[in-house]
């Protein structure tokens, strides 16, 4: 909850009247580019703890340092091979983990 004009206010309400209800085109393009800025964080921030460059990292997965500066802004989404790469290109690994089976 915030406080807007001393009126608190569900969180969940004001992303629904900025960016539309969920199921719609306008939250649909919302939730694609929220989910592009956070893996660009995401790599970003696993870059730089490996202190690795972007022209690095470029180099490394035969790609542009734009193409890298891009992912990481948020501009564009990485496929998930793509994803994979950078991952194991910085000398990490994806985990799936399946939730516990509730009884």
């Amino acid at each position: 909850m915030i406080t807007k004009d001393n009126m608190l206010t569900s969180i969940s309400k004001e992303i629904e009247q900025e960016f539309g209800k969920p199921g719609t085109p306008e939250r649909a393009k919302f939730n694609e580019e929220a989910y592009a800025f956070y893996t660009g964080q995401l790599l970003s921030d696993a870059r730089k703890e490996a202190k690795v460059t972007q022209a690095e990292l470029a180099r490394r997965l035969h790609a542009t340092r734009s193409y890298i500066a891009r992912v990481e802004r948020g501009d564009i989404m990485p496929s998930a091979a793509m994803f994979y790469n950078m991952i194991s290109a910085l000398g990490l690994r994806i985990e799936i983990v399946k939730p516990i089976a509730t009884i």
